[in-house]
């Protein structure tokens, strides 16, 4: 693959003064700060487009299991001021429409069951996915004639107000926020009331809303074929859809993933085919050529201001995040934008053009409150994102691969995201450019990722391997292939690139990125001129990303990079040191929940419970970084950590006594932890605290 310098597009810019904005972007650009790599991670999994976030996602330690979670859930409804209680009752023409051609799905059947003996049922789902439907037709299956919709604004407290009635109640599509939550205390409430007055609610709440805590149901759409039917057979019945069904244009529509309401739509076309009015090969191209041919009409209308079209783009990479955000960046666009196209004139923005209403309407978004993930924990915005979830994809690639004059617009836009001080802009260009690499892999590469990575700023080489990251997980071609080249290859900068963006592969890639890891490890360890490096311990900017990298890879893939790495670490000299190291550093990594909980030891505790082979191995991995010289300290250090750690939360306390015990096997060992228990400092520190003396008891004599 060719190393190719990006072409200038510096020119247009400084005649349209898009130099100043660049210097101010510069003025404003994070500082140069090296945060830990797992951080760095955290903030590309937060800010990530949600449909990739989730590969970068070790499935135990994140997510929810089969459906239902128990506890406290915390659901953001409206802003940070008390809105009046309000609800209507939804007309019965609405639910009798609704009712002829709703599918239920399996889990209706569950959720019927559960709304009609528990009177109140929260039910999760993804957008687009029917869920308020689901809730209504749930309350209309009970048989309750009068249903009425609550204002998704009303605070938990006061949603009991409205219960007052033998009614169904709808909560429909609130979000959630740790600012104002919905508890079990308020659904306790809820269903005293409802008891009271004979009624039945039911709330929905966005998938990735909901919480652990919180019991809940998760909607599970019916089949995109099971809504097609419903809706042919309810105007033309049985025979019209056995006519259409196995047409070549349904077939192909099924064999793609599709929400309720797109399928809806879908069946609209069938009926007209039945009716004559739209043929077979209209019907055949009707789904890709309706979104597609929006997005260029949008791009290609002379009527829309190019700021305009400046907004949708933006709103393509700022999908699903803060509309102010999207409307900011996206007059940044508009500047280089116009740069191009009227290299020889200045044009500035209406500070107080376009309202937030007409802007979303324009783009055929929506507006919603919801939460920002920031560094101080989650914050309120009112956020935007398309309805039609293809869109975001399809502004990028038709302006980059269609419309190549707006490149040199694209690359400067991307490459001052990249810059900015916030890490929820840099995750989106990394994004965004992972979207047009996939689109056009060697002009990504060129334009993009070999810039950012040939940067000896942290910044831009952090966003060249996020996009790498994202890329692969896009589906975009040769990434694993493009990787190795550049780990084993001589560039620096190109092998800090590889081997970070390795670290983030590790869930997806665990085998390849442990080997390539490895192999970048041992080369680095052989050279002569590291010796003395290595016996110092003092460790150059490539050897501490590779030890992060295998920090990363052990806590995102851990089975098979454990086995490999303690097995590695028994027998090959020549990379124990950077083992041992990524091992002891990924021990003092804590869960990124505010709670301090070393993210090791839990592993251990659940090792130790259900899989005894990887409990033996983090205890082999313990016992050679205490016996390692160039590790001892470091050791010595976490383990003390562990054992304030263990002191503020006793439930930790088991399992760090059984590895204490299964730890030592020689006496010096034993001695090691005698002494770092009787003598190491409490948190203030004071003398060692009390869990020290008790966990002194379980080490062997």
């Amino acid at each position: 693959m060719s190393q190719s310098e990006p072409e200038d597009t510096t020119d247009n810019e400084k005649s349209a003064g898009v130099g100043e904005e660049e210097k101010q972007e510069k003025t404003d650009a994070a500082p140069e700060q090296r945060p830990p790599a797992w951080a760095a991670r955290r903030d590309l999994i937060e800010h990530s487009p949600h449909n990739l976030a989730g590969g970068l996602v070790h499935g135990p330690q994140y997510g929810l299991a089969g459906g239902e979670v128990h506890g406290n859930v915390n659901i953001q409804i409206g802003g940070h001021r008390e809105t009046p209680a309000v609800s209507g009752e939804i007309p019965s023409e609405v639910l009798a429409r609704m009712s002829v051609t709703f599918v239920e799905s399996e889990v209706f059947a569950k959720a019927l069951t559960r709304l009609r003996d528990e009177r109140v049922l929260v039910l999760s789902g993804g957008d687009s996915t029917g869920r308020r439907a689901a809730a209504l037709m749930l309350l209309h299956r009970l048989g309750i004639s009068h249903i009425r919709d609550i204002d998704s604004t009303t605070s938990p407290a006061a949603v009991r107000d409205h219960l007052g009635s033998p009614a169904g109640y709808l909560l429909a599509n609130i979000s959630v926020s740790r600012t104002r939550p919905l508890r079990e205390t308020h659904l306790f409430a809820i269903r005293e009331q409802l008891n009271n007055s004979d009624g039945h609610l039911v709330v929905t709440v966005a998938e990735s809303s909901t919480h652990r805590d919180l019991a809940h149901l998760a909607w599970e759409p019916p089949s995109s074929e099971d809504v097609l039917a419903a809706h042919v057979r309810s105007q033309e019945g049985s025979s019209g859809w056995e006519r259409v069904r196995d047409l070549a244009a349904v077939r192909g529509f099924l064999e793609q993933d599709h929400t309720p309401q797109e399928a809806a739509d879908f069946a609209k076309q069938l009926l007209a085919v039945l009716a004559g009015g739209v043929t077979e090969e209209e019907l055949s191209s009707y789904g890709e050529e309706s979104a597609q041919t929006q997005v260029e009409s949008w791009l290609t209308d002379d009527t829309m201001h190019l700021r305009d079209k400046a907004f949708l783009i933006s709103l393509g990479v700022f999908d699903q995040a803060p509309y102010a955000l999207a409307a900011e960046l996206a007059d940044k666009l508009f500047r280089y934008l116009h740069a191009t196209e009227s290299p020889n004139t200045r044009e500035g923005v209406p500070v107080f053009g376009s309202s937030r209403n007409s802007r979303l309407a324009l783009a055929r978004a929506r507006g919603y409150q919801g939460t920002e993930t920031t560094a101080w924990g989650p914050v309120d915005q009112y956020m935007a994102a398309f309805k039609e979830s293809t869109l975001p994809t399809r502004l990028l690639d038709t302006a980059w691969m269609l419309y190549p004059s707006a490149r040199p617009a694209l690359i400067s836009w991307l490459r001052a995201l990249a810059a900015d001080g916030r890490p929820l802009v840099r995750t989106r260009a990394s994004a965004a450019a992972a979207a047009l690499t996939k689109s056009d892999l060697s002009s990504g590469l060129a334009h993009l990722i070999e810039p950012w990575a040939q940067d000896r700023s942290y910044i831009s080489r952090l966003a060249a391997a996020n996009t790498f990251t994202l890329a692969h997980l896009l589906g975009a071609p040769a990434i694993p292939e493009i990787l190795h080249d550049w780990c084993v290859g001589e560039d620096e900068n190109y092998r800090w690139t590889a081997i970070r963006a390795y670290g983030l592969l590790g869930p997806v890639l665990p085998g390849k990125a442990m080997k390539a890891l490895i192999t970048a490890a041992r080369e680095y360890c052989r050279k002569e001129d590291r010796k003395k490096e290595l016996e110092e311990a003092e460790e150059s900017e490539e050897l501490l990303e590779l030890v992060e990298a295998i920090q990363l890879l052990l806590l995102s893939a851990r089975g098979p990079v454990l086995t490999e790495l303690s097995r590695l670490a028994d027998v090959d000299a020549q990379v124990r040191a950077p083992l041992l190291g990524a091992f002891l550093l990924a021990c003092e990594q804590q869960e990124d929940d505010g709670e301090s909980r070393p993210l090791v030891l839990e592993w251990y505790a659940d090792a130790a419970a259900q899989s005894p082979a990887e409990a033996v191995q983090l205890t082999v991995l313990w016992r050679s970084a205490l016996n390692d010289r160039r590790h001892t300290d470091q050791a010595l250090k976490v383990m003390a950590d562990w054992v304030r750690h263990v002191e503020r939360t006793p439930t930790a306390e088991s399992a760090l006594a059984h590895l204490l015990a299964e730890i030592p096997e020689e006496p010096p060992e034993r001695q090691r932890l005698r002494h770092l228990l009787r003598t190491m400092s409490s948190a203030d520190g004071g003398p060692p605290p009390p869990v020290a003396e008790r966990l002194l008891a379980a080490l062997p004599h």
